[in-house]
């Protein structure tokens, strides 16, 4: 990856390595939407009649540094990947056992959204006036 690369959903290497990650973040993130009682197909900036996780979309996008990291340091561990193999995958799913710093504090991502999660709902509530993200450091 050079300085001219350019994320594309739909392009050549890296893009199916960065796509696949958010596959999986995505999934994890809409699990935690149901768990909390939201729909995921009800989003508040993504909004797509075929899509059933546009709220999904919504809270993963502060998430997709924690990604590009992941996939970022793979390449670099694997200079010759240029194929999704099963080592990768089984990498990525680690992503749900990352440590974040979320309101202060060190949580697994998969906490970490569920916090997120909650955090909306309690601002869909009026509990809570702000929604609950991990810091990148």
């Amino acid at each position: 990856m050079g300085s001219d690369f350019m994320r594309k959903r739909m392009g050549n290497f890296p893009n199916p390595f960065f796509n696949f990650g958010y596959a999986v973040l995505r999934s994890i993130i809409a699990r935690s939407l149901v768990e909390t009682g939201l729909l995921p197909v009800l989003g508040i900036f993504h909004k797509n009649k075929y899509n059933p996780y546009c709220l999904a979309d919504d809270i993963m996008e502060p998430y997709r540094p924690f990604v590009d990291l992941m996939v970022v340091r793979w390449l670099e561990k694997n200079h010759n990947a240029d194929e999704l193999t099963r080592e990768f995958k089984a990498y990525m799913l680690t992503i749900a056992t990352i440590d974040l710093n979320i309101n202060e504090k060190i949580r697994p991502l998969l906490v970490a959204v569920k916090i997120t999660t909650s955090s909306l709902y309690k601002c869909f509530t009026g509990e809570k006036r702000l929604i609950s993200y991990p810091k990148l450091v």
